[in-house]
């Protein structure tokens, strides 16, 4: 009996000290969450804008010919694939994975991991990466958003592969992350758009040179700001993520705290009752 007293004792300064861990991360979280999601929201305004300067020069000029919005000229595809630095955040790693694998599946594709988390997934599946350079999602910068953004439009335009698409979590809300995988290269549907615009409703604007060149430039500071974005959005994920699931382990360590208090309070008052019964029984006895 004092054994399993004891036993139970340990299990229960065990779990505290767990405990003690979930909650500093939730409170860390929590913390960083806030910033994060501010940083998500400012972004958001800029890459719309951006978007629709895209669509404008497609729907008014739908003459021009660029490599940006040609049909693909390869069906390999380049997905740049952002997950975490760390774990302990539920399911939003492996969730990730899952959306990259079913948008993926039968497809010829290479990889741009951004994250830890990315890099070891798929060297471990041995999937081609074009550079392992942005390793940690914590580190990466505008800057490094900038530098991605025309390593993939060069290569794109070399064709090396003839699609990029984007990988990354949507943040809906604090309880709600949603994986994505998003189209960014070619342009087809924004050239398509334009193409189906009535004369009459065309947007006459003089880009110099010409439109096929503003329209190369803007492209590479597009994907840069999609990719940037989907930074934000991500990080922003992963925090709300971990701070749900370190809320939720919190909470399940404090009921088998309880549990194990009551536990070992009824092995305590057995472990009394049988010494006053084995007192009793000796005295009876002298």
């Amino acid at each position: 009996m004092a054994a399993n007293m004891k036993a139970v004792k340990l299990r229960i300064k065990s779990v505290q000290s767990t405990m003690q861990i979930t909650k500093a991360m939730e409170l860390v979280a929590s913390s960083k969450l806030r910033k994060a999601k501010e940083r998500a929201e400012v972004c958001r305004p800029y890459f719309q804008t951006l978007h629709q300067t895209l669509k404008d020069i497609a729907a008014g000029n739908t003459d021009f010919s660029s490599v940006y919005a040609k049909k693909a000229s390869s069906e390999k595809c380049c997905y740049v694939v952002i997950a975490g630095d760390r774990g302990l955040a539920g399911g939003y790693n492996a969730n990730l994975f899952k959306c990259l694998e079913a948008d993926s599946a039968g497809k010829d594709y290479v990889v741009l991991p951004i994250g830890k988390k990315a890099v070891e997934y798929f060297q471990r599946k041995g999937i081609e990466c074009v550079t392992e350079a942005f390793a940690e999602i914590a580190d990466v910068s505008v800057a490094d958003c900038f530098e991605m953004a025309n390593l993939l439009c060069t290569e794109f335009k070399k064709g090396t592969f003839g699609h990029i698409d984007l990988c990354y979590t949507k943040f809906v809300s604090m309880l709600s992350q949603q994986p994505d995988a998003m189209p960014v290269l070619p342009l087809m549907d924004l050239k398509e758009e334009g193409e189906k615009k009535e004369q009459a409703v065309r947007n006459l604007i003089l880009y110099e040179p010409d439109a096929a060149e503003v329209f190369d430039a803007v492209v590479p500071e597009y994907v840069a700001g999609l990719i940037y974005g989907a930074v934000c959005e991500s990080v922003a994920s992963e925090l709300a993520a971990r701070r749900t699931a370190m809320e939720a382990a919190t909470s399940n360590a404090e009921e088998m705290i309880e549990k194990l208090n009551l536990h070992y309070n009824r092995a305590r008052q057995a472990s009394i009752t049988q010494e006053i019964t084995e007192i009793v029984g000796g005295a009876e006895g002298v």
